[in-house]
């Protein structure tokens, strides 16, 4: 495998996930303030994987290992928050995230859409898409990482390199 090929495919997996969240969303599954945390890091990865192409060495392959371990922690903790193994931000949770809402706004059918953070809209296979972005993004990571792994040592135009 060579370095811009490890690149291509991890970058390409952020979009992929970024891609899939927003189907979700179009298919009525609005997403929750720490789904929406998790998108960040997957369209940093893409921006970095076209500059990856462009500018050579490990530290870009470096950065979209760094973004993609973040969604993949950002996934994790808001599993936990999902399982309850944690309590998740007062904001986007069942202890606070109907604070300032009045009893009108909760009753009519024009009024805000809640989306709570510990709550599980969908699932396969037991698992969250939280958990499911977290799992996906540790494989991203170990491309972007095995891309840093090919840039040590390259020269500027050397993009050959194998595993």
């Amino acid at each position: 495998m060579t370095r811009n090929l490890m690149i291509t495919l991890s970058a390409g997996g952020s979009a992929a996930l970024l891609a899939g969240a927003y189907l979700f969303q179009a298919l009525g599954y609005p997403p929750c303030a720490m789904c929406l945390w998790q998108r960040w890091p997957h369209a940093a990865a893409i921006v970095i994987g076209l500059l990856a192409m462009r500018i050579k060495g490990p530290l870009m392959p470096a950065l979209g290992a760094l973004a993609a371990a973040t969604t993949a922690g950002i996934g994790l903790y808001h599993t936990g928050v999902e399982r309850d193994w944690w309590e998740g931000p007062r904001s986007c949770t069942g202890l606070g995230g109907l604070e300032g809402l009045s009893g009108a706004d909760l009753l009519t059918v024009t009024g805000p859409r809640i989306v709570l953070c510990d709550q599980v809209s969908w699932e396969l296979l037991s698992l969250s898409m939280a958990s499911w972005n977290a799992m996906a993004s540790f494989g991203l990571m170990i491309g972007w990482i095995i891309a840093v792994r090919l840039s040590g040592g390259s020269t500027a135009g050397d993009s050959s390199r194998t595993v």
